[in-house]
């Protein structure tokens, strides 16, 4: 049976599910924070030691500006409203991405929540902002100072200390990774779920593990 240490989610759907039902696209940002919350406790129920949530992503600065605007807005409320439950649940925050084009409330907001939760250890909640793969793997090209090696390269990706995510799953019905994690991904089983985000539940979660672990995994081998 294989081990799961790290899943990561592409939270694909929020917008089309807000009209859906008549509403706007933020209803279902809205909506979506909630199924954040669910899916993490989920994920504490079920022993899942690492998941990573892909909120922002460097190409979404593309949508209009009132969407973007809620959307950092929903971040930033979250660390305010939820940081006591965050901690009470034990949760470590961690943040992926480049954080210098982002207000700097929404900066001081993130940087608080990483240091409150720092010393949590029931599970860490990786959240891509302003996150682009290819953007991470050129910075760590860059910064590589010594003899250029696979190791010595992933010692400068944002997930240096990190094992690589065993399941990605997608929701929102797109067969596609978006400029997400391409290098980690690189082995992880590939889920891609036509329900959209805030329609995703425990029990969608628990059918993706079950395939996961009766999978067989080469790595290349036979």
């Amino acid at each position: 049976m294989n081990k799961l240490n790290h899943v990561a989610f592409i939270m694909d759907g929020n917008g089309r599910w807000g009209r859906k039902r008549g509403k706007s696209r933020n209803f279902g940002h809205l909506k979506g924070v909630e199924t954040v919350k669910n899916i993490v406790k989920s994920s504490i129920d079920l022993n899942i030691p690492i998941v990573t949530f892909y909120v922002f992503s460097s190409e979404n600065w593309k949508r209009p500006k009132k969407e973007i605007n809620f959307l950092f807005k929903l971040i930033k409320n979250y660390f305010s409203l939820e940081i006591k439950n965050i901690i009470n649940q034990g949760i470590k925050i961690n943040i992926f991405g480049d954080l210098k084009k982002l207000n700097t409330d929404v900066k001081i907001s993130i940087k608080k929540t990483i240091n409150l939760t720092k010393k949590n250890k029931k599970i860490i909640v990786n959240l891509a902002i302003n996150y682009g793969s290819k953007n991470e793997i050129f910075k760590a090209l860059k910064k590589s100072k010594e003899k250029l090696t696979i190791k010595n390269f992933e010692k400068n990706l944002y997930t240096k200390n990190l094992p690589n995510p065993d399941i990605l799953i997608r929701t929102g019905g797109h067969k596609r990774l978006s400029n997400f994690m391409l290098w980690q991904l690189a082995y992880a089983e590939l889920f891609f779920l036509d329900k959209l985000w805030p329609d995703f539940n425990k029990n969608d979660l628990i059918k993706v593990i079950k395939s996961y672990k009766s999978s067989k995994r080469n790595f290349g081998a036979i």
